[in-house]
């Protein structure tokens, strides 16, 4: 599906507000999309995703029988929907109640109300989703780079893997925590490692330390993706040997820039 085009898309609206389902809809219309479906609640919208699967869900945080995780739940354990992109749109702000959608591998977290620099980014992220973009390296056939990609979260692995395999980066090995990882490492040789931070037992600053400091591949590129914001925190992950930070949600084209960076330096 390359050189898509926003009026191509097709786009599940979940939004119990008649007034904000307006706003929104106009909000989509600007940006060229049409094709736009509606639903008011959770039962309405898994009948109309069994029945034809969008390309985009944006969806409201509450309903009245349930929330946009109970969706985003039953798309991304659904193999016939996991590819379904899903962005949330809300007011809510508070970090624990938007956590797990990070984790998820969401395109986009809208504020209410939302810029059309907001909404444009996150139909580009869609995009790119669903258009392979090779990258054409230099120094490297893409196709040949080794990545390790280490993650907690079954669902932030899918989601990064498949920003990865997008983008040309088809050997990709999967460990569940950094002690997986550290045992990865002892066995293969990587030329670069994607890494999420908060883990159990070995973190992503602990991996990081292990490859500098223990490892026989210390020199191996390191981007570490977080969804904490702490400039201080930050600043301590960078000092440990992380080569590159990256936010979540996960976006192609702000990955491919990184990856450009710490490959073809």
């Amino acid at each position: 599906m390359a050189n898509i085009t926003p009026n191509e898309l097709s786009i599940l609206l979940i939004e119990p507000s008649d007034t904000q389902r307006k706003i929104i809809l106009g909000k989509f219309e600007k940006e060229g999309i049409s094709q736009i479906t509606t639903a008011n609640n959770v039962a309405e919208t898994i009948e109309i995703i069994e029945r034809h699967p969008p390309d985009l869900i944006a969806s409201a945080m509450y309903f009245d029988d349930g929330t946009a995780l109970d969706v985003l739940k039953h798309i991304k354990t659904n193999e016939r929907l996991a590819d379904i992109a899903f962005m949330l749109v809300t007011s809510e702000y508070k970090k624990e109640h938007l956590e797990e959608f990070k984790q998820s591998g969401v395109v986009a977290l809208l504020p209410k109300p939302f810029t059309p620099d907001h909404l444009g980014a996150a139909i580009n992220t869609t995009i790119d989703l669903l258009s392979p973009d090779e990258m054409d390296l230099d120094y490297f056939d893409v196709n040949e780079i080794r990545v390790l990609l280490v993650d907690d979260s079954t669902l932030a692995r899918n989601h990064i893997r498949r920003v990865l395999n997008n983008l040309g980066l088809q050997k990709v090995t999967e460990a569940a925590d950094g002690k997986e990882a550290i045992a990865a490492l002892e066995d293969t040789m990587f030329d670069l490692v994607v890494t999420d931070y908060n883990m159990p037992e070995v973190d992503g600053r602990e991996l990081t330390k292990y490859i500098r400091e223990q490892s026989q591949q210390s020199h191996i590129p390191v981007l570490m993706v977080t969804s904490e914001s702490s400039e201080t925190h930050l600043a301590n992950i960078e000092q440990d040997g992380v080569n590159a930070l990256c936010d979540k949600p996960f976006e192609p084209q702000f990955v491919k820039k990184l990856l450009f960076q710490l490959l073809e330096h």
